[in-house]
C-alpha cells in the first residue's frame, strides 16, 4: 500500500506580506486599545484621595489648647512655642530668647505659668493649656487684659501677652496661698486684699520688657487685684524726688 503524503500548500509572497502587516497593524493598535479602556475606566472611578505624606520620626499627640482638642502629628522634640506657633497658628505667643530667660512665651498649664520654648509639646497631652488667645471670653477681656490697657502696662506690645499670662497666673498663687522668695512669713501668705508692689515685682521677675514698661504692668497687676493703683504722675514724681535726693 502507498504511502500517500498530504499535500503541503506553498506560501506564496503576496500572502506573505497581508499576513505580516495585519500582525504589525496589530502591535500598533493594541496599545491604543488599552489606553483607551484605561481612560474610560478611570473616569468612572471616584478621584483619589489626597493622603498627607507621613514624615519619619513623628509621633501624633492630642493637645488640650484654650478648651479645644487639636491633634496633629509632630517630632518628640518640637517645643509647645513651636508647635502653638507653626503648626496651630496660634502666634500670641512670642519668641523672645528661645531659652526661658524673657518671659515672652509664657502660657498657662494646668493654672500654672510655663515658659512654652522650654516645654515639649508631646509632654503635654492631658494638660489644659491656655494661650493669651484663650483668655477672653468671646468679646468680653479678661480682668487683667482690661488692666493692662487702662494702665498701659506695655509699649511695643511684643512681651505683653507673655506679661498678662504671668500676671493671671500670679493672682491665681495668691488665691491658692502660695509664698514667694520674699515673702516674709511663710506660714501668713499675702492676700489679695495687702499684696504689696515688692510681691508683685518679684512675681513677675521672670518676665522681661525691654522697654521698661514696669510701672504700668505693676499698676495693672494691683488694678486686677482690686487695689488703687498710683497715677501715672505720682509714680514719674516720685522717681524723681528719689533720683534728686
Amino acid at each position: 500500500m502507498e504511502n500517500q503524503e498530504k499535500a503541503v500548500p506553498k506560501a506564496s509572497r503576496r500572502k506573505f506580506l497581508s499576513q505580516a502587516l495585519t500582525a504589525a497593524g496589530s502591535v500598533v493598535v493594541a496599545p491604543t486599545l488599552i489606553e483607551s479602556a484605561t481612560a474610560i475606566g478611570a473616569e468612572a472611578l471616584p478621584p483619589p484621595v489626597p493622603v498627607a505624606p507621613s514624615v519619619a520620626g513623628e509621633i501624633s499627640v492630642t493637645l488640650h489648647i484654650n478648651g479645644a482638642k487639636k491633634t496633629l502629628s509632630i517630632e518628640p522634640r518640637v517645643t509647645l512655642l513651636d508647635t502653638l506657633r507653626e503648626r496651630l497658628e496660634l502666634t500670641g505667643s512670642k519668641k523672645g530668647c528661645d531659652h526661658g530667660q524673657c518671659g515672652a512665651c509664657t502660657v498657662l498649664i494646668d493654672g500654672q505659668r510655663a515658659y512654652s520654648c522650654l516645654c515639649l509639646a508631646v509632654m503635654q497631652e492631658g494638660k489644659e493649656i491656655v494661650t493669651i488667645e484663650g483668655l477672653a471670653k468671646g468679646e468680653v477681656l479678661h480682668p487683667v487684659q482690661e488692666a493692662f490697657i487702662h494702665q498701659d502696662g506695655f509699649q511695643c506690645g511684643y512681651c505683653t501677652p507673655g506679661q498678662i499670662c504671668a500676671s493671671v497666673a500670679l493672682l491665681d498663687e495668691i488665691k491658692r496661698g502660695c509664698a514667694s522668695a520674699i515673702t516674709p512669713d511663710l506660714s501668713s501668705p499675702p492676700q489679695l486684699s495687702n499684696l504689696s508692689e515688692a510681691e508683685i515685682k518679684e512675681r513677675l521677675s521672670g518676665n522681661l520688657c525691654r522697654c521698661s514698661a514696669y510701672n504700668g504692668i505693676v499698676a495693672a497687676v494691683q488694678q486686677a487685684a482690686g487695689h488703687t493703683p498710683p497715677s501715672a504722675a505720682a509714680l514719674v514724681l516720685g522717681t524723681a524726688t528719689k533720683e534728686g535726693a
